[in-house]
């Protein structure tokens, strides 16, 4: 189909693990690594809390918070689009996918002018040990966060050619399991950057 509607709708398995097989690997994998840097982070800010607190302190809050919004209004309306083409053959899900895209740039314009404003007062991935994290860490996911942006107009594209069997639903949720790991991951650095006290 090209005229962007869905003729037969994917046959729906519920009790099967959403997905392929690979995407779960790849996340569970993705995620042992950032919990290592996670860990790491924990040990040297348990070495000098002082440091960090105080450059903590220096981050803008009402950015980062902003930034969680951002991306759990993506997840959900990434959500709304998968019920949609598993129940609804697609009807609104390219609308939806534009909205989780609107807010996945809406956050990738957010840390552009937060790096920006870092590094206009002088203060680098060199700064110090909690800086070079900061940049490390929200480098790394910025980076999962434009591949998302990628894999989300994949996910358009396929829905307006069609959804039409049980194995292009799994890649669909396959690039919607890939966005929630995004968001996933910003859930846990935002309280770990922004906030831990």
């Amino acid at each position: 189909m090209t005229d962007g509607t869905i003729t037969a709708q994917a046959p729906a398995d519920h009790h099967a693990i959403p997905g392929e097989v690979g995407v779960w690997v790849f996340v569970l994998g993705d995620m042992f690594v950032f919990g290592l840097f996670f860990s790491v982070f924990a040990y040297y800010r348990g070495l000098d809390v002082e440091l960090y607190r105080a450059s903590q302190a220096t981050l803008n809050q009402n950015y980062g918070a902003v930034n969680t919004l951002l991306l759990l209004f993506s997840s959900w309306f990434v959500v709304l689009a998968v019920i949609d083409v598993r129940e609804h053959a697609g009807r609104y899900a390219t609308r939806l996918l534009g909205l989780a895209m609107l807010c996945g740039i809406g956050f990738s314009i957010v840390k552009i002018v937060e790096y920006g404003e870092k590094l206009g007062a002088g203060i680098g991935i060199m700064t110090n040990d909690f800086y070079m994290y900061y940049y490390i860490f929200t480098g790394l996911h910025f980076v999962h966060v434009i591949i998302g942006l990628g894999v989300l107009t994949y996910l358009v594209s396929m829905v307006r050619a069609g959804v039409e069997s049980a194995g292009e639903l799994r890649i669909f949720e396959s690039g919607a399991i890939y966005w929630h790991m995004v968001d996933l991951l910003w859930i846990v650095l935002f309280p770990l950057l922004y906030l831990l006290q």
